[in-house]
């Protein structure tokens, strides 16, 4: 579960790090890192998610959208009390 976090926070803040750099100077040296770690970080949150035994196909399904998936998935399988 903490791995899960952990992916799904660099997927969406590097996600959002490409996003600004492709809206305002588009510096090549943010895309060639951001990219590969935004990547990977969405890979880890897909990965993560099916190794959950709590988790349902529909929250397996959320860990594919780009970005919020993980943030989406985290939200779904927590408990109300947490």
């Amino acid at each position: 579960m903490r791995t899960l976090r952990i992916a799904a926070a660099v997927e969406a803040i590097s996600l959002a790090a490409l996003l600004i750099n492709l809206a305002t100077i588009h510096t090549k040296a943010i895309t060639a890192l951001g990219g590969p770690v935004h990547g990977m970080a969405y890979l880890a949150t897909i990965a993560c998610t099916w190794m959950i035994a709590d988790a349902t196909p529909a929250a397996r399904w959320y860990a594919a959208i780009p970005g919020i998936g993980g943030l989406l998935v985290l939200r779904r399988i927590q408990p109300q009390g947490a």
